[in-house]
């Protein structure tokens, strides 16, 4: 089975998405692979709790995957995405990541750069495929009477033809290796992940932790000099600690602390996801959900005070 991760909520998003899943069925056969939303009849389905059904039916799936495809657009990366790589890498599943984005990154002005801007993607990811460029004028269709705007449409679908057809070439070259086995975990009494958008900063999380006599491991990708190798060790630690505390405030869960709530997910570490102020999404049929339903269910709790925090630590 192989599973494609992607952005849901916006129609170009999904078509995308969908346009991958055809190609990847024409290779394999429809009935091995999952489309999110499309395979979970998102818009239709009735549930007494939706969100909390949609997230068990994708999770259903993602125990017994082979190999996961993920669409990662951009300097913002989709919350629900990174949590199910972070589920994916955790379960020893390979992860091919497909990115379009013509920009890389770097922690520092002249630090080493990044396919992504936290690190944590690049550790988990088994390849990453990167096409940055529009297709060449010449390559992309039209006639000479086509507007510019026409022609500057037709190169972007070039490249993303290009792109996806790339990600499916490696997906099923991943799938013919033997299946991946998880790292083994390591780590400290309780990991602290602190996001990028708080104004708070992370002394309050670890004063609560070590309130109650909890040893404190943190991120070390941020400050090393080969921050992909740091990642891999804060991911190993993540999941090998006796708790999982993130900091999930932001317009949306950082990507960094997404992933390590999937890769908890799945190994079984307790997390526990921390925002003084969070923001609610609606649709159709669904309850309320504190943003993106993956994160929301994927955690045991969700604290808004140091003293929830110290709280939790101490059950």
């Amino acid at each position: 089975m192989y599973y494609i991760a992607h952005r849901l909520f916006a129609a170009h998003d999904r078509a995308l998405g969908a346009d991958l899943a055809d190609r990847l069925a024409d290779k394999t056969g429809p009935d091995r692979v999952f489309l999110p939303f499309c395979d979970t009849d998102e818009e239709q389905l009735v549930a007494d709790v939706k969100g909390r059904r949609l997230f068990e039916l994708d999770r259903e799936r993602l125990r017994r995957i082979d190999a996961m495809v993920a669409i990662l657009h951009g300097p913002s990366l989709d919350d629900g995405v990174c949590m199910e790589i972070g589920y994916a890498w955790a379960c020893g599943v390979p992860v091919v990541v497909l990115t379009t984005d013509f920009q890389t990154y770097s922690l520092t002005e002249d630090g080493p750069r990044l396919e992504f801007p936290d690190p944590l993607i690049e550790a988990a990811a088994t390849r990453v495929i990167r096409l940055p460029r529009l297709g060449t004028p010449s390559t992309a269709s039209g006639s000479g009477t086509a507007s510019r705007f026409t022609a500057f449409r037709e190169r972007n679908l070039v490249q993303v033809a290009s792109a996806l057809d790339t990600a499916v070439e490696a997906l099923l070259e991943l799938s013919a290796t033997a299946r991946y086995e998880p790292h083994p975990p390591v780590g400290g009494e309780a990991y602290v992940e602190p996001s990028p958008y708080s104004r708070q900063g992370v002394d309050h999380l670890v004063q609560a932790c070590v309130s109650v006599g909890h040893r404190i491991v943190g991120p070390q990708r941020f400050a090393a000099p080969e921050p992909v190798s740091a990642g891999l060790a804060d991911l190993t630690a993540a999941v090998g600690a006796r708790r999982l505390l993130v900091d999930v405030s932001g317009p949306e869960t950082p990507p960094g602390g997404a992933l390590l709530i999937g890769a908890a997910c799945a190994s079984g570490t307790p997390t526990a996801a921390y925002a003084c102020r969070t923001g609610f999404t609606h649709a159709v049929g669904r309850e309320p959900n504190l943003r993106n339903l993956m994160i929301q269910y994927a955690v045991q709790a969700r604290l808004d005070t140091p003293e929830a925090v110290t709280a939790w630590l101490s059950a």
